[in-house]
């Protein structure tokens, strides 16, 4: 499967400018099997989300639109509000317009999105041709046991806006979770600035042994592409069967198979 992670500059509150400036990106890297966006893309990563976050989710539409004419899948959050309550949603939309979605479970106290949102309680797990994805959102990162593989996924999904202050951790963390949990991570940082952070990407796509397949090397470079080969990946699994040596543990959340 063909993944490409697009690293995009994102203008405040500014969808319709965002949209357009994605396709451009999207018609320079063209055939993926799976474009992947960074946290609320459309927007910025807006903890005070009224007034910002959309209610129409116009960008869920325009995500399906260009699926359906790209016929690839396209993942990415938005700043949802839902009934009256807001949602850092994250929406994987299938080619055919299925639409599947994870609301961020750890809401980032420490910059007040706790706040305003509210948190989802469900660990997603999306499949898109031959490969099992599960769904995380920036903060998620942080958190081991809510990603730990049970064997029911192939690839983690992190979209963010994580600042420039902490992005060695990003990167730490991301190798991490690839090499504990055997599977290939996906992750697509912002780049550029918002009212008060400023963010300098780090995009990666890493595969199950830890070894950086592609990476968006600065600022500039705003896409690369990677392969998820799920035959290396089973073959990998029976050679060195680590997950079977897992310890045991319960959570109470709930896991939505789509």
């Amino acid at each position: 499967m063909k993944v490409i992670i697009l690293q995009t500059d994102i203008c405040w509150a500014n969808p319709a400018t965002n949209q357009k400036h994605i396709e451009k990106m999207m018609e320079a890297h063209t055939g993926a099997d799976l474009y992947v966006l960074p946290e609320m893309f459309s927007t910025g990563f807006c903890t005070q989300p009224e007034g910002v976050a959309e209610t129409e989710c116009e960008s869920l539409r325009w995500m399906e639109q260009q699926a359906r004419k790209r016929e690839c899948a396209i993942a990415g959050s938005v700043a949802t509000e839902e009934d009256g309550k807001y949602y850092n949603r994250f929406y994987f939309v299938y080619p055919d317009g299925q639409v599947c979605w994870y609301d961020k479970k750890h809401l980032f106290t420490y910059g007040g999105e706790d706040k305003h949102y509210t948190p989802g309680n469900k660990r997603v797990i999306v499949p898109f041709r031959g490969v099992r994805f599960l769904l995380e959102i920036c903060y998620d990162l942080r958190f081991p046991v809510w990603s730990r593989n049970r064997g029911d996924y192939d690839a983690i999904l992190y979209v963010a806006s994580w600042p420039t202050p902490r992005v060695e951790a990003w990167k730490m963390l991301l190798r991490a979770r690839a090499i504990e949990n055997q599977c290939y991570v996906i992750a697509v940082n912002r780049v550029g600035k918002d009212p008060t952070c400023e963010y300098c990407g780090g995009s990666a796509v890493i595969d199950p042994y830890g070894h950086t397949l592609a990476v968006c090397k600065d600022e500039c470079e705003e896409g690369t592409e990677a392969i998820v080969d799920m035959d290396s990946l089973e073959v990998f699994r029976k050679k060195f069967p680590v997950l079977d040596d897992a310890d045991g543990f319960s959570l109470s959340f709930s896991t939505t198979d789509y």
